[in-house]
């Protein structure tokens, strides 16, 4: 028996399509209720969350969808999993959500526990987490982590700060605010906060009217498609982005502390890059005395077929930082070098210092993908799965261009032949019973659960073949 079928015995066997309007008439009552008391002008759909089972999410119009969006990538067992519902109901749980600790003053005992439970599965080299609130607030404290020890290792770690640093820094003026940058990359997506959001650079709506820091931003690799027939060409795609970040660390106008990248660029349109690359941004910051931060919020805990995107790379050394959130339903950062522990109390630090809670969650969902190997059924079932969209681009090649992720489990995406056709698409396979996502203006994103099946991956083709066979 497959796992999906242990843990969902009752999933549907199909989509259920029980309107022809996605949203339909409940769902739009709900969604302009809401939208007096919240913004509700993004929702889709109102789900019923109740009916929503394993890999189908339920909206409250009777409609059950195959989802292959998962919550903008952030289920990683399905929904109503039974094992999470154990969890959810333990005692542990219960003291973490109505007593919730201020971590970073008044630990539980049960903290090292919790914790370790996380750490049984960090990316290979890191052995220490610091636990934050969301994949922004994950990138907006290693960012802080990053300047901190930067600044470290120019005063002597534990050194005291100066007089001067003291005052100045009252005053938002160097040398206690020095000037420092993070490098990120053109097409990236890293948060919707302030720092975060300089680093973003996916879509102008995340970060219209915000003041920004004047961070520098490299140009990520875009590569020419399939990438067997274009080896050459990509990598001197390779070495110009390369040469591009050299340039920047060189040139830039204050100190590059540290560099961010994802292991796949999500939001920005599922851009890929090669092991070469990634080992070249290390050898790039190790040579220029600066961090490497993998943002691996969508890409971590199984997606991409191993438990961590930028473990397909085996960079040598380990990248610094890696942050996490989404499948994990907890957020922070793994790190191993003990100097990036500030190096004095109280400076990475708020109320909660993250959420018990979620942590205990995060240990619990670590461990069933270990149990039951859930990266390898990933990486299996992608494999079949892009097999069966390669024979689609193939018979639409206008509608499915640039197929990219092969070797990257279900971290599959493709690009349709403008924005108009792309959002049409989107809507047009909720009347086939498939809740799938975007990203960038034109590309179309697979974010399934981890215990997404090839008889998943059957309905799914079916469906897409039905919606393009009507263009």
């Amino acid at each position: 028996m497959s796992i999906c079928s242990q843990y969902f015995p009752e999933e549907p066997k199909a989509p259920v399509v029980a309107t022809q309007e996605h949203p339909s008439v409940k769902s739009k009552v709900g969604i302009a209720s809401l939208g007096k008391v919240f913004d509700s002008r993004g929702v889709y759909f109102v789900a019923d969350y109740q009916k929503s089972n394993g890999n189908y999410i339920a909206d409250v119009d009777g409609n059950v969808y195959l989802d292959v969006y998962a919550q903008i990538a952030s289920i990683p067992l399905g929904y109503n999993n039974p094992v999470l519902h154990e969890v959810a109901q333990s005692d542990k749980m219960i003291r973490a959500i109505i007593d919730r600790p201020a971590l970073g003053n008044f630990p539980g005992k049960d903290a090292e526990e919790i914790i370790s439970e996380i750490l049984k599965v960090a990316p290979k080299g890191q052995d220490k987490v610091w636990s934050a609130l969301s994949g922004a607030d994950a990138n907006e404290l290693a960012f802080k982590a990053t300047f901190f020890w930067y600044q470290a290792q120019k005063r002597g770690y534990n050194t005291e700060f100066s007089s001067e640093e003291v005052s100045s820094v009252m005053h938002n003026q160097a040398p206690g605010s020095p000037e420092l940058a993070i490098l990120s990359f053109e097409r990236a997506f890293h948060g919707r906060l302030f720092a975060s959001g300089s680093t973003t650079c996916s879509k102008p709506i995340h970060k219209l009217d915000m003041p920004a820091f004047k961070w520098p931003k490299a140009q990520f690799p875009s590569y020419k498609y399939p990438l067997d027939a274009n080896v050459e060409a990509n990598k001197k795609e390779d070495a110009r982005c390369l040469a591009i970040v050299e340039e920047l660390f060189k040139t830039w106008s204050v100190p590059i502390a540290g560099v961010l990248v994802e292991p796949i660029q999500s939001e920005g349109g599922d851009n890929h890059a090669s092991a070469e690359f990634f080992q070249g941004l290390r050898d790039i910051t190790l040579k220029h005395g600066a961090l490497l931060i993998m943002d691996e919020v969508q890409t971590g805990v199984g997606a991409t077929g191993k438990m961590w995107g930028h473990e397909h790379f085996n960079l040598s050394p380990p990248p610094d930082l890696v942050t996490f959130s989404k499948k994990f339903q907890s957020a922070g950062y793994f790190f191993h070098d003990p100097e990036i522990v500030p190096n004095f109390a109280y400076r990475q630090f708020n109320t909660w210092c993250g959420d018990p809670a979620r942590m205990i969650l995060a240990g619990a969902i670590g461990q069933e993908i270990v149990k039951h190997d859930l990266s390898s059924q990933a990486a299996r079932v992608g494999a079949y799965l892009f097999k069966k969209l390669e024979a689609v681009q193939s018979k639409y090649p206008e509608y499915m261009r640039d197929l990219r992720g092969k070797d990257r489990a279900t971290f599959i995406a493709w690009s349709l032949k403008d924005a108009a056709a792309r959002n049409k698409f989107l809507v047009d396979m909720k009347s086939v019973g498939v809740n799938i996502g975007g990203c960038a203006d034109d590309s179309v994103r697979l974010r399934p659960t981890l215990v997404f099946e090839e008889k998943h991956a059957d309905i799914l083709v079916a469906a897409i073949e039905k919606v393009l066979s009507g263009y």
